[in-house]
């Protein structure tokens, strides 16, 4: 690589970072189906052509944000659900893992909260799809569990599901409480109460 090209790809990278974060920030109070690519583009301080040399659309940039802030988990996903153990320490860590997402990206977790069920349709799948991702790798987790012997495979999602709807549950709960200007002490000790009445119920399910 020439020193230019690298120079090039350096400042691609940035501009590419400061669209992310101008949106992110626009995106605090908003939708993501009300905000427009100028105003993306002014408020990152580049023209709305050097948007498209980045992103097709706002939709475009919408799933790059929900990649950003989901893809990277799924392998601490995986080191969590293969961590020894009981399941009360395994529930722990899962609160955890939410509660550092939503600690180190609340923008990100604001803006997939807000458009889980919004209006962008490819930003909608793109979230559903990570989420399904997700459950995947808990359904699987869950086949290799003696606790599971003798489960279907339609029961195994249906509690994988629940798994990663509390997830999202949890995360929301957290930021419903900063704005509260609350700790999150009392979400954290429902969501691994909740986790634990999971467990219950899955020790005692006639499959």
């Amino acid at each position: 690589m020439s020193p230019n090209t690298g120079v090039r790809e350096a400042q691609r990278r940035r501009t590419r970072r400061a669209l992310l974060d101008a949106a992110l920030s626009q995106l605090e109070e908003r939708s993501l189906g009300s905000l427009g690519l100028r105003e993306v583009a002014r408020a990152a301080g580049v023209t709305p052509s050097a948007f498209y040399r980045h992103f097709g659309g706002m939709d475009e940039l919408g799933t790059a944000l929900v990649h950003e802030a989901l893809a990277s988990l799924h392998e601490t996903v995986r080191n969590t659900l293969a961590a020894t153990g009981d399941a009360d320490r395994r529930g722990d860590a899962a609160v955890q893992l939410v509660v550092e997402l939503v600690r180190s990206r609340p923008a990100h977790v604001r803006f997939l909260v807000r458009e889980r069920h919004g209006g962008v349709t490819a930003v909608r799948e793109s979230i559903a799809g990570q989420l399904d991702a997700f459950a995947d790798e808990i359904g699987a987790a869950l086949a290799a569990d003696p606790l599971s012997a003798g489960w279907g495979a339609d029961d195994r999602t249906m509690l994988s599901r629940l798994l990663v709807d509390h997830m999202f549950m949890t995360a929301s709960a957290c930021l419903a409480a900063s704005l509260r200007g609350e700790d999150w002490s009392a979400v954290t000790a429902t969501a691994r109460s909740q986790l634990r009445l999971i467990h219950l119920g899955r020790v005692h399910w006639q499959a």
